[in-house]
Parts: structure tokens; C-alpha cells; sequence
């Protein structure tokens, strides 16, 4: 039974760094990085529920 890759689990790790990239930027303390975390939030949980059943 061989270990898989990175590459195989790349759909399920991509959406998981992009939530815990625009968590970071939400909860710094300036205007513009906390909307860019915001948006990138947002579009981390759509992807992740996008590829939940796939």
C-alpha cells in the first residue's frame, strides 16, 4: 500500500490554505487586509463546499 501524494490531495488542501491565509489577513489590523481576508474567506468556504461532494 503506497502513501499518496501531495498531488492527489491538492483539491482538498488548496481551499483549506486559502481559509486559514484570509483568516491571518482578516484579523490584522489594517482596512484593506481585512477586506482582502474577508473576500478570501469567502471564497475559501465556497471552494471547500464546492469540492465537499466531488
Amino acid at each position: 500500500m503506497a502513501l499518496p501524494s501531495y498531488s492527489e490531495y491538492w483539491n482538498e488542501i488548496e481551499p483549506s490554505l486559502l481559509i486559514l491565509i484570509g483568516f491571518v489577513l482578516f484579523v490584522f489590523p489594517e482596512p484593506a487586509t481585512s477586506v482582502l481576508g474577508a473576500g478570501l474567506l469567502l471564497l475559501g468556504a465556497s471552494w471547500w463546499f464546492y469540492e465537499w461532494e466531488r
